[in-house]
């Protein structure tokens, strides 16, 4: 089974209060089958979106998908996990090995980045969780 997996994560001031979100949606009809959102605390802005990504990725494969295909909106971490730019920060490497190690449990997979726009959806999860964590 193929599903797509939208997914951000993003801080309210860089490092800030910071949240993650994924929506996974059936691949060939493109329902809604999932979505999940984490709080993370205080972290950057570059770290909430391996996040996102991770959070993604795990419930993809608790799901029992065997190809992924993940859209985001951080051309960084779509490029660095395609090897197209080189993991220089050291807290970003744990994220991206864990991120590599993920995605080799799927038979394929496919990352890209896209605009904000087009990631609407888990963008409006990620200011949800941020909006709830402040309020609760």
């Amino acid at each position: 089974m193929k599903v797509v997996v939208h997914v951000d994560g993003g801080a309210r001031g860089n490092p800030g209060p910071a949240a993650a979100a994924a929506v996974l949606s059936d691949a060939a009809g493109g329902q809604v089958i999932d979505e999940a959102t984490e709080y993370l605390g205080h972290t950057t802005n570059n770290v909430a979106e391996y996040r996102g990504l991770l959070l993604g990725l795990a419930r993809a494969a608790a799901l029992g998908a065997t190809a992924v295909e993940v859209v985001n909106d951080s051309e960084l971490v779509a490029k660095q996990v395609n090897g197209e730019y080189k993991v220089k920060h050291p807290d970003m490497k744990a994220l991206h090995a864990q991120a590599l190690e993920a995605l080799a449990g799927f038979e394929t997979w496919a990352i890209r980045s896209v605009p904000r726009s087009k990631n609407a959806d888990a963008d409006a999860l990620v200011n949800q969780a941020l909006d709830a964590a402040r309020e609760g």
